[in-house]
């Protein structure tokens, strides 16, 4: 898998609301404006406490940076892909795979029978969670709105564990 592209000293571990900064500048960067993906720091503060949502850093030890992060939510036996984001510095690099096969490996240790997540259509990242096993499963028109107030659909993709 593309795993294997990434620095060895990349490693993945939970984050915790005290790490809202070095996440919030991962979605800034990887996100930007151009199509209303990224969440505010309020939203996201508001959700990590709640019950079934986790936090997942991939972090680069030498200098204790955040290149990624995922958030999900674990509810009545399926869990829903919330974000993922890398840094553009290290796309196609390995790290959001490493991200996503955490979030898969975790569901399956929960016995989570179902998983999904929603992407905007035409995001390069589709291509990773179909090779993941994702399939499309449903279309919310005009979804997303860019800071030019340009409409982006939104894709729902889904697979069984």
């Amino acid at each position: 898998m593309a795993s294997e592209a990434i620095d060895a000293g990349v490693r993945i571990e939970p984050g915790t609301s005290e790490d809202l900064d070095p996440v919030m500048a991962v979605m800034t960067s990887a996100f930007g404006d151009e199509y209303g993906e990224a969440w505010t720091r309020s939203q996201l503060a508001g959700i990590l406490p709640m019950a079934g949502v986790t936090l997942t850093l991939a972090r680069e030890p030498r200098r204790d940076s955040v290149r990624g992060f995922s958030l999900a939510r674990t509810v009545a036996g399926e869990s829903e892909l919330l974000l993922i984001a890398v840094l553009p510095d290290f796309h196609r690099g390995g790290v959001g795979a490493m991200l996503l096969d955490h979030f898969l490996a975790t569901a399956r240790e929960e016995k989570v029978a179902k998983v999904h997540l929603e992407v905007r259509d035409g995001n390069p990242a589709i291509a990773m969670y179909r090779a993941s096993g994702f399939r499309p499963v449903g279309r919310r028109r005009n979804y997303y709105t860019g800071a030019d107030g340009s409409r982006h659909d939104a894709v729902t993709l889904a697979r069984d564990i």
